[in-house]
């Protein structure tokens, strides 16, 4: 699969499926901020055609790291780690996924981090959306907690409204498939 037409084809299938537009700043996220925008990511990521792409883009970002896990904090990360595990899991390169749980069970091994990932892995952060960054931040610092060496997080959408930084501050670098300005003029083409 070209890389090209899987990145065209999958804005695209954002733009459709989960990107919303209005002159006046309606939607509320979760950082109390209005905004013109909302980017409901899952619509496109759970998608069957969507997860093939995904998984495909995001193989291709991190399949020279030289990680054994990709996950995030659960719900926004899971269907990427998968698809990226699922497509790693085809090319024979066995780079499992991981969720980070927003808090621990409270019975059985009380675990935040769940999937066969180990102390001392290298991983990368996924996430679907980032504003702020803080819940990639949230799940960098878990998964540090255990033990995970963070060498990067990439991220489907970048706001563009400091996240990014903000997760460069505490020393992970951070890659993007689209910036909200991709959005934004694919939109207005």
């Amino acid at each position: 699969m070209d890389i090209n037409k899987a990145k065209s084809r999958l804005l695209d299938m954002l733009l459709e499926k989960s990107f919303q537009y209005n002159k006046d700043p309606v939607f509320k996220l979760v950082s109390g901020k209005m905004s013109n925008y909302y980017v409901n990511c899952k619509m496109t990521t759970l998608n069957a055609e969507a997860m093939l792409l995904i998984g495909r883009i995001f193989y291709e970002k991190v399949k020279p790291l030289g990680i054994t896990a990709i996950g995030g904090l659960t719900q926004g990360a899971d269907p990427i780690a998968v698809a990226t595990a699922m497509t790693s899991g085809a090319e024979g390169k066995g780079i499992n996924a991981f969720v980070v749980r927003k808090v621990a069970k409270e019975h059985g091994l009380k675990k935040l981090i769940e999937g066969d990932v180990h102390q001392g892995d290298r991983v990368v952060i996924v996430d679907d959306v980032i504003t702020t960054g803080q819940s990639t931040i949230d799940a960098i610092e878990r998964a540090r907690n255990e033990g995970l060496q963070v060498v990067k997080a990439v991220v489907l959408v970048d706001r563009q409204e400091g996240g990014r930084e903000n997760i460069e501050k505490i020393g992970v670098p951070v890659e993007s498939v689209f910036t909200i300005s991709d959005l934004m003029e694919k939109y207005k083409s």
